[in-house]
């Protein structure tokens, strides 16, 4: 069994700089220029259609008032938070919207504070991750590292976020955080939207229950079991070089992936880390750049989340990476 998740040198050609793209990956400017073009109309038109799209899910179940209605509205509001995760992500990378004022207010109240995120602090240990992975600063070491891992220990973990561990490792910080000057002012801003959320929530179906139900324990628990698949589909058991391609994975997209687990082309994660600049609509584009000048090669590209998952599963108890617990 493989003790490492890197790709082999010999699939990691030697190909840039080429035409197109620079000795370190990123495009020529006048194409750079192009790739980095933020779209202002379709990224509030993207807000938006999340909103409206929990605003249906929630009332949808309300108005059919069974209890599959609810199960399959709990079921959904997963995707839901894996969609404002990714949006959080282009405000705080800063290209949300091209008014750095409207990306960093409609980034913290409107995507980030809902979803309990405080995406100042987010933003700070995220650039640190871009900046150097798997570095000796790299916020989410434990998360990446433990990697192959027997498929007993990744179903471990897996059923740790399903059942609210790893959530309720992640809330009471946010609790105790609002004791502490200098965090107090996020969380009471972010405690202060819950609350907002909840009576609205409240008030508008009738059912005080509706947001613990369907805002919170989703969050709680299916919205970690989805973090933690797409991450380590992302970076797990990578390592420390300045070839992005042995510190981010690769992965074929498919529209089921899309929809549960990589919206919003999250799943070009590869692109995003050589040109952390180019703005989630056009990293497809950008990935084809790659492609074609042979940086991204079938031999380093996984033909599905399923297969990679397996292959982060597929260490034998000799060889299991073992590093602190994730």
């Amino acid at each position: 069994m493989a003790s490492t998740m890197v790709p082999d040198a010999a699939d990691r050609p030697d190909v840039l700089p080429s035409e197109r793209l620079l000795p370190n990956g990123m495009a020529i400017p006048p194409l750079r220029a192009e790739l980095r073009r933020i779209d202002n109309a379709r990224n509030a038109l993207s807000v938006g259609a999340v909103w409206f799209w929990v605003a249906l899910i929630i009332g949808g179940a309300v108005w059919i008032d069974q209890w599959w209605s609810y199960l399959l509205a709990f079921v959904l509001m997963g995707p839901m938070y894996a969609r404002f995760a990714i949006l959080m992500h282009e405000a705080a990378h800063k290209l949300l919207f091209t008014n750095k004022r409207w990306n960093d207010w409609i980034g913290k109240w409107v995507v980030a504070y809902p979803v309990f995120t405080p995406v100042q602090l987010y933003r700070r240990v995220h650039f640190a991750h871009h900046k150097d992975e798997f570095g000796p600063d790299e916020p989410d070491i434990a998360f990446y590292a433990p990697y192959p891992c027997t498929r007993r220990a990744l179903y471990r973990r897996l059923f740790r976020d399903a059942v609210g561990i790893s959530g309720w490792k992640n809330f009471v910080p946010l609790v105790k955080n609002t004791r502490r000057k200098p965090f107090r002012p996020i969380g009471l801003s972010i405690f202060g939207v819950q609350a907002v959320l909840w009576a609205a929530m409240w008030a508008a179906t009738g059912r005080w229950w509706i947001y613990p139900l369907l805002w919170w324990l989703p969050w709680m628990t299916e919205w970690r079991v989805i973090n933690r698949l797409r991450s380590i589909a992302e970076h797990g058991g990578m390592e420390r070089s300045p070839d992005r391609r042995a510190t981010t994975h690769n992965v074929r997209q498919s529209l089921p992936a899309r929809f549960w687990i990589v919206p919003y082309n999250t799943g070009w994660h590869l692109a995003h880390h050589v040109d952390m600049g180019v703005p989630w609509r056009n990293l497809p584009a950008y990935h084809a750049e790659l492609e074609q000048a042979g940086y991204i090669t079938p031999a380093i590209t996984y033909p599905s989340y399923w297969a990679l998952w397996k292959a982060l599963s597929g260490a034998d108890e000799a060889t299991e990476v073992r590093p602190a617990a994730a």
